[in-house]
C-alpha cells in the first residue's frame, strides 16, 4: 500500500481517545513562561524488540525470538533547546532527532522501529515552533507535539523510540474560570508506524522524518474545552472538523468525564464520526481504578466500536486514546490490518484488567485484555512491563507481550527492551 493511501486511511479514521488503562486526570493547561534564557537537553535511546509469528501463510516463514527476521532495533539521539523569550516576549523551541542501527541491521536485526526518508539511518527536525502569550492566551505555531489530554485524535505518542510531532497552530486560553478551552489548526503530521509488517512487506514505516499533508493542505481544525467548576468532576469535549475531506464533510464528536470518588477513580468516554460519504463510526468506554493496598492499584476498562468502515485510530500514530488500548493496537498499523482483513479496532467489545506495583525498587504492571469481534473472532492478550530507574539520568523497562487471535493460525510473542538516558 503506497504511503500516500496510508496517510488518507490514517486520516480518515481518527476517533476515540483514551491510553492507558491506569486513569489520570485529563490536564490542558497554558504553559507556565519559563525563566528567560536558554535551556538545553537531551536524551540517548536505545530500542530492541523482537517476536515469534508464524507467517507461513504469507510466504514469509515462522520466526522466533532473535531471529534477525523478527527482530527490530533503534538508537537514537535527541537534542532540544527552548528559549521562552527572545525577544518582545517571543519564544523559540527547536528539537533535533538522529536515528540508526549501530550496524545491528547486519546480522542481528531486521529493520529499524522508526527510520528518517526510507533510510536506516538519519536525521530529522522534530519540533520548530514559536511561541507567545499574551495574558491568559498562549499561541505556538510551528512543529510541535501535541497532547493527547489537549488533542485527543492527533497526539503524540510515547510507547516508540521518539514522540511522532504535528506541523500545527495552536491557542490555548483560561479567561473563562475553571475553564480551558484548546483550539488548533493541524496541516500536516509524521508517522509514528511500526515496522512489523516489513517481516513480509519487503518496507518499512514509520517515517519520521516525512510531514504528510493533511486534507490537500487545508487542515484538520480542532477546538477543546475542558471544564473543572463540580468539585472532583473534569469534564473534556473535543470537535474535529474538516470540510471536502476524502470527498465529503468530516466531523467528530468527543467527550470524557473522570471523577474522583476518593476511593476510585472513574472515566466514561465517547464519541462519534460523521462523514458524508464513509460509514459512521461510533464508540464509548468506561473504566474504574482503585488502591487496594499501598503501592498497588487496580484497574477496569471497557470498550464497545461498532461495525463501521475503519474504526478507531488517529492522526500520525498507531494507537488511540480509547481506555482498552495495548500492545496490540501499537503494534499493527491500520492500513495493513485492513487490507489484510483483521482490523483490530473495529466491530468489537473489549475488556481490560490491569494492576501496578511498585516493587523491586521499580514499578511492574500487567494487564490482560480479551476482545469480542462482530465476526466471532476472539482475541486474548497479556502484556507485563517493569520499568526502573538505574539512576537519576537512565531508565531501563522491559516488556512481554503475548497476543492470542482467531486472526492468526499461531500466537505472537514480543519482547521489548527500552533504555533512555537523560542529559
Amino acid at each position: 500500500m503506497k504511503k500516500s493511501l496510508l496517510l488518507s486511511v490514517i486520516a480518515s479514521t481518527m476517533i476515540m481517545a483514551g491510553g492507558d488503562i491506569a486513569l489520570v486526570e485529563p490536564k490542558v493547561e497554558v504553559e507556565a513562561p519559563a525563566p528567560s534564557g536558554w535551556a538545553f537537553n537531551g536524551q540517548g535511546v536505545f530500542y530492541y524488540q523482537t517476536q515469534t509469528l508464524d507467517l507461513s501463510y504469507w510466504g514469509s516463514g515462522d520466526y522466533n525470538f532473535f531471529d534477525q527476521e523478527s527482530s527490530f532495533a533503534n538508537a537514537g539521539v535527541q537534542l532540544t533547546a527552548v528559549n521562552s523569550d527572545l525577544f518582545a516576549g517571543l519564544g523559540v523551541g527547536v528539537q533535533l532527532n538522529g536515528l540508526g542501527t549501530l550496524g545491528l541491521d547486519k546480522d542481528a536485526v531486521a529493520y529499524p522501529l522508526q527510520a528518517v526518508n526510507g533510510n536506516l539511518n538519519g536525521a530529522y527536525i522534530s519540533q520548530l515552533y514559536l511561541t507567545y502569550n499574551i495574558g491568559n492566551t498562549q499561541l505556538k505555531v510551528g512543529r510541535q507535539e501535541l497532547p493527547k489530554e489537549l488533542s485527543p485524535f492527533a497526539f503524540s505518542e510515547d510507547w516508540s523510540v521518539f514522540k511522532n510531532t504535528f506541523e500545527a497552530f495552536l491557542v490555548i486560553n483560561t479567561d473563562i474560570p475553571d475553564t480551558t478551552l484548546a483550539g488548533a489548526w493541524v496541516r500536516g503530521a509524521n508517522e509514528n508506524g511500526y515496522s512489523f509488517w516489513a517481516l513480509d512487506y519487503s518496507d518499512f514505516s514509520g517515517d519520521m522524518g516525512d510531514f504528510h499533508k493533511l486534507n490537500n493542505n487545508d487542515g484538520i481544525w480542532m477546538l477543546t474545552a475542558q471544564n473543572k467548576s463540580l468539585q472532583n468532576l473534569t469534564l473534556t469535549g473535543s470537535w474535529y472538523y474538516a470540510d471536502t475531506f476524502m470527498g465529503g464533510d468530516f466531523n467528530v464528536f468527543w467527550l470524557d468525564a473522570q471523577y474522583d470518588a476518593g476511593l476510585v477513580n472513574i472515566g466514561l468516554q465517547g464519541g462519534t464520526v460523521r462523514h458524508d460519504a464513509i460509514d459512521n463510526t461510533n464508540a464509548f468506554g468506561a473504566k474504574i481504578s482503585a488502591n487496594v493496598v499501598d503501592d498497588v492499584k487496580l484497574c477496569l476498562a471497557y470498550s464497545h466500536v461498532n461495525d463501521s468502515t475503519f474504526g478507531i485510530f488517529q492522526i500520525g500514530g498507531s494507537s488511540s486514546a480509547l481506555y482498552t488500548d495495548m500492545i496490540a493496537e501499537e503494534i499493527f498499523s491500520l492500513s495493513q490490518a485492513v487490507w489484510r482483513g483483521y482490523n483490530f479496532r473495529n466491530d468489537n467489545d473489549k475488556f481490560v484488567v490491569g494492576a501496578h506495583a511498585n516493587i523491586f525498587n521499580g514499578k511492574l504492571s500487567g494487564k490482560y485484555g480479551y476482545t469480542d469481534f462482530g465476526n466471532n473472532d476472539k482475541t486474548n492478550e497479556f502484556d507485563f512491563t517493569y520499568s526502573t530507574l538505574i539512576n537519576e539520568q537512565l531508565d531501563l523497562s522491559i516488556t512481554y507481550a503475548y497476543i492470542d487471535s482467531d486472526f492468526f493460525d499461531d500466537s505472537i510473542n514480543s519482547i521489548r527492551l527500552v533504555a533512555r538516558y537523560n542529559f
